[in-house]
């Protein structure tokens, strides 16, 4: 059974001696979660492979979490020196995607044992730590718990991140694992219709202040935006609608696709989504978590933001209407007229926080108001880059968190999927990745 995750912490409280249980609990999930993911390898081998070329091998973001934690002790001040030095240069760095040779050459001279115990030794480091610093109500950015909070935050990130490098791996190297079971029921594609969204003036951000909650450095300040009335469609892009565009060569007509899409296709040889494994006879399976299954036509497909918009393109000729990406503000309407105005994403009304399986569910299961899967399911892909919002600053903490997102060419998602946790399933979160990057994500289209 899947293991419902703990909701990001409430900075504020009335008891410290509470908040500090809370806080312990979360942090001690966080890392639960994060290495049973590591359970699904076969052997320790596996944590040598690197199912993207363009990423580190496993064996990084294992050790890359925990370091996280002491490097940002050491920087707060609440530490004075680390547990292991060379770790804590050696996992540091290098998340973001690089053309990385021969990279387990650097982690030659250890084995995945020797991690494990760095981990263990920063969990007892951590889990002290909460109970002994200072603490006082709310918490602060400037408080030493503000690291620890970051460092949980962090990890949930990567649980996620993680679990898309384990989704690329040859699938004789991965195992079922009952903490990840995946959702039984799968059907035919549905047909899509589109609906009335009303536009009006919203402010996006949050200001100056927390609001309660852990925030990552782009969530502050504030935007306002004046949105148009739309159309949005009812479901998320189902693996059955899409089919229709890989069946009518879309992955080979060039006019769909604008430059950046022509080079992701010629890099990747792209035939079809990441997730579809195709076979002799023209049909094809689907790639999950732990098994390749059946095609779950009525899931939604998870697509780049290159494939998406060449849907987008293609469907807009095939029907004369100028289908296209949601942006971010129109999102936030979107949720406005679905009635999600809480702080949290609720995980009892949407496919989030592993609350229901470790896999997509058919896209006309959770329906919220106006459209099903508002919130959860897959990452909603929008056409808006990722930016600062007026009065942004970097934390001092973690300055480039953000800012190497700033160039235009990192698209913002929104929404959750099924194994996001913590922040991801805040409101006022913002995420973005690399047009062509992978992740368990899809899109709903929109239309003026």
């Amino acid at each position: 059974m899947n293991k419902r995750q703990m909701q990001s912490i409430q900075l504020e409280g009335l008891s410290v001696e509470e908040k500090r249980s809370e806080i312990r609990r979360y942090f001690n999930q966080s890392f639960d979660l994060f290495e049973s993911l590591f359970e699904l390898f076969r052997a320790d081998a596996v944590f040598y492979e690197q199912p993207e070329p363009t990423r580190h091998p496993m064996i990084f973001y294992f050790g890359h979490t925990a370091v996280f934690y002491i490097n940002k002790l050491v920087l707060s001040g609440v530490l004075s020196e680390g547990i292991n030095p060379r770790f804590e240069a050696l996992f540091a760095v290098g998340v973001d995607e690089m053309v990385w040779d021969n990279m387990n050459e650097h982690f030659e001279g250890f084995g995945v044992q020797t991690v494990r115990e760095y981990r263990k030794a920063v969990r007892t480091c951590v889990d002290e730590l909460i109970l002994q610093l200072p603490l006082t109500l709310p918490i602060t950015q400037s408080d030493s718990f503000w690291a620890i909070l970051m460092g949980c935050e962090h990890e949930r990130i990567h649980i996620e991140t993680s679990s898309v490098l384990h989704r690329q791996m040859p699938l004789e190297l991965i195992q079922s694992h009952e903490d990840f079971a995946l959702c039984p029921l799968r059907g035919e594609g549905l047909e899509n219709t589109m609906v009335a969204i009303e536009g009006k003036t919203i402010t996006l951000g949050k200001g100056a202040e927390d609001h309660g909650l852990y925030g990552w450095d782009n969530e502050y300040g504030t935007a306002t935006y004046e949105v148009d009335d739309f159309e949005a469609s009812l479901y998320l892009v189902s693996n059955g609608e899409y089919l229709d565009f890989v069946n009518a060569n879309g992955y080979k007509i060039q006019r769909w696709w604008d430059d950046e899409g022509l080079k992701y296709l010629s890099i990747r040889e792209a035939t079809c989504p990441p997730f579809w494994i195709p076979k002799e006879d023209g049909s094809y399976t689907y790639r999950s978590l732990t098994q390749e299954i059946e095609m779950p036509y009525n899931w939604p497909v998870e697509v780049n933001a290159l494939e998406a918009q060449a849907f987008c393109r293609w469907k807009s000729a095939q029907e004369g209407i100028n289908y296209r990406l949601p942006t971010e503000a129109e999102y936030g309407v979107l949720l406005d007229e679905c009635g999600i105005v809480s702080d949290i994403f609720d995980d009892s009304t949407a496919n989030l926080n592993l609350a229901h399986f470790a896999s997509s569910v058919s896209v006309d299961t959770f329906f919220h108001g106006k459209v099903y899967d508002a919130i959860g399911n897959v990452w909603q892909w929008t056409s808006s880059t990722m930016d600062g919002f007026e009065g942004f600053a970097p934390h001092v903490l973690y300055d480039d968190f953000s800012v190497p997102t700033f160039d235009t060419k990192h698209n913002i998602l929104k929404g959750g999927s099924w194994i996001s946790t913590g922040n991801e399933i805040v409101r006022a979160s913002r995420y973005a990745f690399r047009r062509h990057f992978i992740q368990h994500a899809g899109f709903r289209y929109v239309a003026d």
